[in-house]
């Protein structure tokens, strides 16, 4: 495996890992991590992962094809990060729908989890309707979730 600490993450197996060091804008008044800033970094985990992927958000969006949304979140805080903390964003594929995906995010400081997210993303239209996935990004999540295998 290589570090997670490349711009974009990594992909090990069936997992995306991405490299989060927490800064004195990420905390709060008491010196932790503001809360939303976990989804913040969740979101990004996940926009490098489309990115490692083969996925251009980008192109998708300025051709009128679509894009991604989230459209459920659950969170539990388990442990607070700290400044200067070093933390992994892991990210899985848990499951894979016609026009969604559902995943499964952790952030953890070595070996403790801090943060755990379960959450679905919807493709969509520029004017918000569902819509299905392109076949061939449906092919690189699949792909992806196969890797343990």
């Amino acid at each position: 495996m290589t570090s997670p600490n490349s711009p974009d993450g990594v992909i090990d197996g069936a997992r995306h890992l991405y490299a989060v060091r927490v800064y004195y804008e990420d905390t709060d008044l008491s010196g932790i991590t503001y809360h939303a800033n976990y989804l913040r970094w969740f979101e990004r985990a996940r926009s490098d992962l489309l990115r490692l992927l083969g996925i251009d958000q980008r192109a998708a969006i300025e051709s009128g094809e679509g894009a991604y949304a989230l459209s459920e979140v659950n969170l539990k805080y388990l442990l607070p990060a700290r400044l200067d903390d070093d933390v992994v964003i892991e990210t899985r594929c848990t499951e894979l729908g016609a026009a969604s995906c559902r995943m499964h995010q952790i952030a953890r400081r070595g070996d403790e989890m801090l943060c755990e997210a379960h959450l679905r993303v919807g493709f969509i239209t520029l004017d918000g309707r569902p819509r299905r996935q392109p076949a061939e990004w449906r092919a690189a999540f699949q792909t992806f979730m196969n890797e343990d295998n």
